[in-house]
């Protein structure tokens, strides 16, 4: 399992390992060290005979000095582009030990391979003067290297409107979460991780298939259903859709039972003629239910309490006091096992408040996209995409409940624990996905595996899915349906 780090958590560990007797010499040279590994072999796969570093006037700056010393000392063509007349202490050292061309002005010459090393984890304003200069030049270049991440990326992956967009990132000391999240999910290219002895704690986890496979063992032969337990999908139906996608995304999760759980005065869309073939609406739902699901077990909701491992509500309920009276229903019988909410839910407790999801009887996971968790939580979204791992640990602590925070990278928390889900595609940007995830991840709990666990790996399967949904079909075609086909493709290759 690998960890993805905060820029404070990066720099926080640079300031023990200095207090430990470290020095700012020695990190800068394992970091140029790696740094022109990575040039090097570009070099020589791409065959193009020279480099040009572009380097700022901070650290991140004396890490590319190093590297293309390193370079040349390896007998390549390696040079300097720096237009910073001030100078870190450690970029000042750099340079002095550099001993080859540096270019202090700009240049018309178009270079095939650029190295940027300008900014670094240190920006907190937009890049202006040299180094907007300097951006608008690597991003001419046929190929760009950036050191520890691509100058413009601010913390939580966003990126300034001046930025570089990468074709490979050699991250210094451990992995960046910018790397991972918004923005910078589409500007690192490929990422690589250099150790160069950097004392870290905290960080978000970074699951790999091997870490998901372990909550799938294989099944014991002699095992019935009731042994992987039962999910129920709870709506008011006011949208059909939404809890058949739940439902059928749930089948797949390999729980024993899954049950859909309607409230039986809902009214469901169609025209006239459909329904009045139907003596009521209920005999609609049922009918409707069987025919999408035949393995789901319907059954009417009236407020009695529900003995299922896992529950999922809120896809599809109305914002309302008819979902505000379930949930307190839920918060206050539902006892056997974990709580999924989205949606409604979620926009529900947003309206008539928070401290309600403080007293309950159950675990509970929710999962808002970006809008939503702003409606939970009163604060912006730029704040909260800021840095999205601090913002769902802070709400999880608060409420003691897990976060599945879904953004084009999905972050859970749990209390101090967090996790960055990288599997996924844009497929996954279309009305339903978000249903499906929540009954996936219902039905997950449901076999017994915790909150915090099963939501990590139903988001690593789920975007596995949309991956799979995006190689088969293209980007633009596929729907919340077509995603819960290919969940047992994604399982399999999970198995394999």
């Amino acid at each position: 399992m690998r960890r993805a780090y905060s820029f404070e958590e990066i720099r926080a560990a640079e300031a023990r390992a200095i207090a430990a007797g470290e020095t700012v010499s020695a990190l800068m040279e394992r970091a140029g060290l790696a740094l022109a590994d990575a040039v090097e072999a570009a070099m020589d796969r791409l065959h193009i005979p020279e480099a040009l570093f572009v380097c700022g006037g901070g650290n991140n700056g004396g890490d590319g000095f190093t590297a293309a010393r390193i370079l040349r000392e390896r007998g390549k063509d390696a040079s300097v582009l720096c237009l910073s007349r001030t100078l870190s202490e450690g970029c000042a050292a750099a340079k002095a030990k550099f001993g080859g061309e540096v270019l202090g002005r700009m240049t018309r010459r178009r270079y095939p391979l650029a190295v940027d090393c300008v900014l670094g984890t240190g920006i907190s304003r937009p890049p202006e003067g040299d180094a907007a200069v300097l951006i608008d030049f690597l991003c001419s270049a046929d190929y760009v290297i950036a050191c520890d991440v691509p100058s413009g990326l601010k913390e939580g992956g966003i990126a300034f409107y001046k930025h570089v967009k990468a074709d490979e990132t050699v991250c210094m000391g451990g992995l960046k979460q910018a790397l991972l999240l918004s923005d910078g999910a589409d500007l690192a290219g490929k990422i690589s991780v250099a150790e160069i002895g950097l004392p870290l704690k905290g960080g978000a986890e970074v699951w790999g298939r091997e870490d998901v496979r372990k909550f799938f063992p294989p099944k014991k032969s002699h095992s019935d259903k009731g042994d992987y337990g039962s999910v129920a999908i709870l709506s008011t139906c006011n949208i059909l859709g939404a809890p058949l996608l739940a439902a059928g995304a749930a089948l797949k999760s390999g729980a024993g039972y899954t049950d859909l759980y309607m409230t039986s005065s809902s009214v469901p869309c169609g025209d006239a003629a459909t329904i009045a073939t139907f003596q009521t609406a209920d005999e609609l739902h049922r009918a409707l239910c069987a025919a999408k699901y035949p393995a789901c077990r319907f059954s009417f909701y009236d407020g009695e309490p529900v003995f299922a491992g896992a529950v999922a509500f809120g896809m599809g309920a109305g914002v309302g006091e008819t979902t505000r009276t379930i949930l307190e229903e839920l918060f206050t019988t539902y006892r056997s096992g974990t709580l999924v909410l989205d949606a409604d839910a979620l926009n529900t407790l947003a309206m008539y408040g928070t401290e309600r999801l403080k007293e309950r009887e159950c675990p509970v996971v929710i999962t808002p996209h970006i809008k939503e968790f702003s409606r939970l939580t009163g604060r912006p979204t730029e704040e909260i995409l800021s840095d999205p791992v601090s913002a769902a640990k802070a709400f999880s602590r608060e409420y003691n409940v897990t976060v599945v925070l879904k953004n084009n990278r999905t972050v859970i928390a749990q209390g101090d624990r967090a996790a960055v889900s990288t599997a996924g595609s844009p497929v996954l940007a279309k009305g339903g996905s978000g249903d499906a995830l929540a009954g996936f991840l219902a039905g997950t709990c449901a076999r017994g595996v915790p909150p915090f666990e099963g939501a990590v790996v139903s988001c690593y399967l789920f975007g596995k899915a949309g991956e799979l949904a995006a190689e088969r079909m293209g980007e633009y075609a596929p729907d919340a349906s077509d995603l819960i086909k290919f969940l047992p493709e994604a399982m399999v290759r999970l198995a394999r």
